[in-house]
């Protein structure tokens, strides 16, 4: 993206009808540490990358509890996601207060939506540079939101906001269709299989991912260090074991193969050999 002569204020439309303000903010969750999120019929699972700026420095906050039945992941502009996370825990304890019952999740979506939304037709404002991966439980089922700068929301199954979120969705997209069935042990170890495929190589540790659950008598919470560790190295273990085993298997189609070849070439003498 340039500078051009439409992108000095959040209200001026360029020619092609886009607000480059917008999609600047948009840009910066791009520029954001990953943040994932999937669901099942009883379970959500938050989960995030810690991004520290240097290795003097602690990372950043990234996973916020909203109620207990709600707890939200962000990407892009770390201050900008605490004021939200504020300004929804504050509509949580005003709607629970009110009417003793806690807020269903779409509606405070909304509102949340609604919220960003004014930041776009506000020639003094600017969009929030950040976005949310909402996880929420109520009445009606289990909830994965996504809200966009933009002001728009989208209900997923499972998604991916932040840096090299494109490794993660193709995983989740390859496995969503389980997903409604699973375990919520199965689905923190796919949350977190989908972490490491974001981290391009670097060895995946309980230290540089933080993971959060909410589901049907389970408030929300962040999990221990430790638990998080464990299921990594359980995973691990079994991908090792299943490694070895599988190079046998492949060693037997390849002595079948080959005996198959020479067959072939015992009693077909006089045919010349295919072409590579």
């Amino acid at each position: 993206m340039f500078r051009n002569q439409y992108d000095t204020d959040v209200t001026t439309w360029s020619p092609a009808g886009r607000l480059f303000q917008v999609e600047y903010a948009m840009e910066a969750v791009k520029q954001g540490s990953a943040a994932i999120g999937l669901r099942s019929k009883t379970h959500i699972v938050l989960g995030c990358v810690n991004k520290a700026n240097s290795e003097l420095s602690s990372h950043q906050k990234k996973i916020f509890k909203v109620d207990d039945h709600i707890g939200v992941a962000i990407a892009g502009l770390t201050a900008d996601g605490r004021v939200l996370s504020r300004y929804m825990r504050n509509e949580c304890i005003n709607y629970s207060f009110t009417y003793e019952s806690p807020l269903p999740v779409g509606r405070l979506v909304v509102q949340l939506a609604d919220k960003a939304q004014v930041c776009t037709q506000r020639s003094w404002k600017r969009p929030y540079g950040v976005g949310l991966l909402v996880a929420g439980l109520d009445e009606s089922g289990a909830h994965l939101y996504y809200n966009c700068p933009s002001g728009n929301y989208f209900e997923y199954q499972a998604f991916a906001i932040g840096s090299r979120s494109q490794a993660a969705k193709t995983y989740l997209e390859r496995r969503f269709e389980n997903f409604s069935d699973s375990s919520r042990d199965d689905l923190v170890k796919d949350a977190l299989m989908a972490i490491r495929e974001t981290l391009q190589g670097e060895t995946l540790k309980s230290s540089i991912c933080t993971v959060a659950v909410v589901g049907v008598g389970e408030p929300f919470h962040i999990l221990e260090q430790e638990t998080v560790q464990q299921m990594i190295d359980a995973f691990e273990i079994v991908g090792e074991q299943e490694g070895p085993a599988a190079e046998p298997d492949a060693a037997a189609a390849a002595g079948q193969e080959a005996a198959a070849a020479d067959q072939g070439g015992s009693t077909e003498e006089g045919v010349a050999p295919m072409d590579i």
